[in-house]
C-alpha cells in the first residue's frame, strides 16, 4: 500500500494536499475525485456508535438525532469489569455496527486518567490506574479493528477536567506525565496499533496538544512507534502550520479555506518543507485506503443479539459494595418495595458527544416484573432529585411495611455531562433523603447506585446492601434485575477509589479552580497510589468488589527469585471457589518496592478474571518484566529499575492482599547519580556503588565520623568531612574522591 500512497501523493497538487489535512464537513474527510481518493466518515463514540442521521454539520455534543445503535456500558462501567476479553467483544460488536452503517472510523475509546471524582466526563473514562487503562483500551481497540474499522484513542493528553478544557494549561512534571497520564496511551498504542489518535484541547506545560512536538513527535511517533494519523478534537486547532510540523495531520471539523491556504502559503514561502506536508497526507491516505478496503456494503447486525450481549456485558461491570446479612440476592416471597424514580426511568449513559440514540430503554421496574418478582413501588423523589415531602412520606410508609426496601438512586443526567464538571461528590438532596428515611423505618435497605463516578455515602452504615450499577448501557436495567434476583453473580471490581469525602482526594486543592493554569501538584500520587501510601481510610478501595460466593487463594510461587535486565519472572497461584454458586474473581497483581520513599507503596501490574464453579479450582499465572519494576527518571529521560527487593502482592483489591512473593532485581545498570560536595554522606553509604569509597575516605581522613556514625553525621554533606579531618583532607583530595564517586555512579566529573 505504501507505494500506491506515495504515488498518489506525488500526483496531488499542493492545494489538494493542503486540503486533505482538514475535514470536508463536520464528520468527514475530503475526497479528491480526479484521483479516486474517497472521503471517510468518523463518528463517536466510546460506548456505541453515534452516527448523525440528518444534515446537521455543526454539532458534536449530542443534541442532534442519531441513527439507532446499541448503547454499551460507559467507560467507567467497562473498566469495572476488569475483563480484557469482554472489552474485546464489546469492540467487535461496535465494529460490526460501524460496518453496517458504513462508518469506517470510530472515535473512541477515551482513556484519560481520572484525576478527580469531579470531572464531568469521568463516566466516559476508564480508570485512575494507567496500567489497567492501557490494557482495557488495547482490548477494546483490537476488538473494533478486528472488524476492519479503525479506532481513535482520545484525548491525548492530560485532559482531566471539563472546566476551561479548551484553554487550560496542564502543568505536569515529566515523571508524572510519563508514569500516570501517558502510560495508558503507550500500552494501547504498542499493543493494539490504533488507526488514529485524537489530541486534547488543553495545553500541556504551556503548549497546546495540537502543536506539542514533545507529545506528538518525540513520544508518540519516535518512542512508541505510532504509525497512524493524529487528528484534532473538534475545534482544537491552534496553529495549522505549526501543528503540521509537530506531527498533527488532520484538523477536524472543516474550518473553511483559511487554514488550507495557510499551509499552501507556508510551503511557497519556504517556511514549511513540502516533505512534511507529504508525510502528513501519506499518513491520512493509508487510513483512508485501509478503510475503503474493509468496507462491506452488505454488512448487517442482529439488534436483538446485540441487546442481549449488552445486558450480559452490563452485568459483568456492576460492583457489589456491601451485602450484610447476605440480603442479596433477594429472596422470593419476601415483601419487597422498590423506591426511587430512577427505578422507573433508569439512567444508563452520560451526556455529550458519547450519547447514543437507542430504541431500547428498559427500567428496573419492568425487568423485575418480567422475572415475576412481586413488589410495591413509590417514586420517593423527582427525577432530578429535588426533595419532595409528600413523595418522601409515601415512600417511607411503604418501606416501613416491607421486609426489604430497595432504593434506586444516584446522579441525574444534569450532574454528569461533557463540558461541565461536578461541583461536589454529593448526590441530589432528594436521593439522600429517600435512603435516609427508608433506613429509619427498615433495617433491610439495599441501595442500587446509578452514576458514572464516585459519590459520597454518609448513609452507608445505615443500609445493608449497596450495588454500584454505574451507567451500564441500554440493557443495564435487565442486568440490575439479574443481579438483584441472583440470576447473575456480581463480579465487577472498582477501577477507581471511592474516597470517604471529596476533601480526601489528592487533587482537591488544585482541581476545579477558576484559572487557566492547573498544577498537577499531587504528582504520581493519583487515586490509590495516594490513599494507600498515606494509609488513609477510604469508603471503598481500588479493585474492591464482593461476590455471592467466596474465593480461596492458594500459596503463590515464582519460577525464580532474581530478575536481570531483559528477563521475566513468572508468578502463579491457585484460586478456589469455596462457595455454593458459580462466580468470577478478579485476581490482582501489585508490585511493591522495598525502597518506596519516592514511589507509590504498590502499583497494579497484572490482573486476571477467572470463572469458577462451586468447588472448582484453577491456576492463575502472571509474568513480570523489568518495565513492571521501573520508574521514570526525568533526569535521564528513561525508565530505570533500582536494584533491590520487590514484593509481588496478589489479592482481591489494593488493600486486600492475600499472597506475597519476594524477588530481587540484580545486575541492572546503576542509576547515574551526580555527586558533589553537598551530597549527603548517609545517602552515599546506603548506595552500594559509593559506600566503599566513602568508607575509605572517612577511615583515612575523618575516623571520628566513621566511628561515631549517627543521624547527625549521616546527614552531613561531604564538604564537612574536611572540617573533621583537622586539616588533613584538602579541597584537592576531596575533589579526587568526588571524581571517583561520579565514575562509580555514572555521574558527571568534577564540578
Amino acid at each position: 500500500m505504501d507505494g500506491i500512497v506515495r504515488e498518489m501523493v506525488r500526483k496531488m497538487t499542493l492545494e489538494e494536499k493542503a486540503g486533505m489535512c482538514s475535514g470536508a464537513n463536520w464528520f468527514e474527510t475530503k475526497s479528491v475525485e480526479r484521483l479516486g481518493i474517497p472521503g471517510i466518515q468518523m463518528f463517536d463514540g466510546p460506548n456505541g456508535l453515534r452516527k448523525n442521521s440528518g444534515k446537521s454539520e455543526s454539532d458534536s455534543l449530542g443534541s442532534y438525532r442519531a441513527v439507532e445503535s446499541t448503547c454499551f456500558p460507559t467507560g467507567s462501567a467497562m473498566a469495572a469489569s476488569w475483563d480484557e476479553e469482554l472489552l474485546f467483544k464489546i469492540g467487535q460488536y461496535m465494529g460490526q455496527e460501524c460496518l453496517a452503517e458504513q462508518v469506517p472510523l470510530l472515535l473512541g475509546p477515551a482513556v484519560n486518567i481520572k484525576r478527580s471524582p469531579l470531572c464531568g466526563r469521568n463516566f466516559e473514562y476508564l480508570t485512575e490506574d494507567p496500567y489497567l487503562c492501557g490494557k482495557l483500551a488495547a482490548a477494546l481497540v483490537k476488538g473494533v479493528q478486528s472488524k476492519g474499522v479503525g479506532a481513535c484513542l482520545k484525548h491525548f493528553a492530560a485532559n482531566s477536567q471539563e472546566e476551561k478544557r479548551l484553554s487550560v494549561n496542564s502543568v505536569i512534571d515529566e515523571r508524572t506525565l510519563r508514569e500516570i497520564y501517558l502510560t495508558g496511551f503507550e500500552i494501547a498504542v504498542k499493543e493494539s496499533d490504533p488507526w488514529t489518535i485524537m489530541c486534547a484541547y488543553n495545553k500541556v506545560n504551556g503548549k497546546h496538544c495540537s502543536r506539542n512536538e514533545h507529545l506528538l513527535d518525540e513520544i508518540l511517533r519516535r518512542e512508541w512507534g505510532f504509525k497512524g494519523f493524529v487528528m484534532t478534537d473538534w475545534g482544537a486547532m491552534k496553529d495549522r502550520v505549526d501543528s503540521l510540523r509537530a506531527g498533527l495531520e488532520l484538523e477536524m471539523p472543516a474550518s473553511g479555506e483559511e487554514n488550507d491556504q495557510a499551509i499552501v502559503e507556508a510551503v511557497k514561502r519556504g517556511e514549511l518543507e513540502e516533505s512534511v506536508l507529504d508525510r502528513a497526507v501519506e499518513r491520512i491516505l493509508r487510513v483512508v485506503f485501509r478503510a475503503r478496503k474493509a468496507a462491506d456494503e452488505k454488512a448487517v447486525y442482529d439488534r436483538e443479539e446485540h441487546n442481549d450481549f449488552a445486558a450480559m456485558a452490563a452485568a459483568e461491570c456492576m460492583v457489589l459494595l456491601k451485602n450484610e446479612k447476605r440480603l442479596l440476592p433477594l429472596k422470593k416471597g419476601a415483601r419487597i418495595c422498590i423506591l426511587g424514580e430512577m427505578a422507573e426511568k433508569t439512567r444508563y449513559q452520560g451526556g455529550g458527544s458519547s450519547h447514543v440514540t437507542t430504541g431500547r430503554e428498559g427500567s428496573v421496574l419492568e425487568e423485575l416484573g418480567r422475572k415475576g418478582m412481586e413488589f410495591s413501588y413509590a417514586r420517593g423523589y423527582s427525577l432530578e432529585g429535588e426533595k419532595d415531602e409528600s413523595l418522601l412520606c409515601e415512600a417511607a410508609k411503604l418501606a416501613a411495611e416491607s421486609e426489604i426496601a430497595v432504593v434506586v438512586a444516584g446522579l441525574p443526567d444534569s450532574y454528569e455531562t461533557e463540558s461541565r464538571d461536578r461541583v461536589s461528590m454529593k448526590m441530589p438532596e432528594g436521593h439522600i433523603a429517600l435512603i435516609t428515611e427508608a433506613a429509619k423505618v427498615n433495617r433491610n435497605v439495599v441501595v442500587v447506585l446509578i452514576n458514572g463516578a464516585p459519590v459520597e455515602m454518609d448513609w452507608e452504615m445505615r443500609v445493608c446492601g449497596i450495588l454500584e450499577a454505574y451507567l451500564g448501557g441500554q440493557a443495564s436495567a435487565k442486568a440490575i434485575a439479574d443481579i438483584l434476583c441472583g440470576d447473575v453473580n456480581p463480579s465487577g471490581k472498582l477501577a477507581e477509589t471511592f474516597p470517604a469525602k471529596l476533601q480526601d482526594n489528592p487533587s482537591y486543592l488544585n482541581y476545579g479552580m477558576d484559572t487557566y493554569e492547573v498544577d498537577y501538584r499531587e504528582g504520581i500520587y493519583v487515586g490509590y497510589r495516594y490513599y494507600d501510601k498515606k494509609e488513609m481510610n477510604v469508603r471503598y478501595p481500588f479493585g474492591y468488589g464482593l461476590s455471592y460466593t467466596d474465593f480461596e487463594y492458594g500459596r503463590a510461587s515464582v519460577d525464580k527469585k532474581e530478575i536481570r535486565e531483559g528477563e521475566e519472572i513468572k508468578i502463579s497461584l491457585r484460586i478456589r471457589n469455596a462457595g455454593q454458586v458459580f462466580g468470577k474473581e478478579v485476581v490482582q497483581l501489585y508490585v511493591e518496592p522495598e525502597d518506596s520513599r519516592n514511589r507509590p507503596l504498590r502499583e497494579l501490574k497484572g490482573f486476571c478474571k477467572i470463572a469458577l464453579k462451586p468447588g472448582e479450582e484453577k491456576e492463575v499465572c502472571f509474568t513480570i518484566g523489568e518495565r513492571d519494576l521501573s520508574y521514570y527518571s526525568a533526569e535521564l529521560g528513561a525508565w530505570r529499575v533500582k536494584e533491590g527487593k520487590y514484593t509481588l502482592c496478589l489479592g482481591s483489591s489494593s488493600r486486600d492482599i492475600r499472597q506475597r512473593c519476594e524477588i530481587r532485581a540484580v545486575s541492572f545498570e546503576g542509576i547515574p547519580t551526580v555527586i558533589c560536595e553537598d551530597t549527603v554522606i548517609g545517602d552515599l553509604l546506603r548506595d552500594e556503588r559509593c559506600a566503599g569509597i566513602v568508607e575509605e575516605m572517612l577511615e583515612v581522613y575523618a575516623p571520628e565520623i566513621r566511628k561515631k556514625r549517627d543521624g547527625i553525621f549521616d546527614n552531613m554533606p561531604l564538604r564537612q568531612a574536611k572540617l573533621f579531618s583537622k586539616g588533613s583532607l584538602t579541597w584537592e583530595t576531596l575533589q579526587l574522591y568526588i571524581d571517583k564517586l561520579n565514575q562509580a555512579t555514572g555521574g558527571r566529573d568534577s564540578f
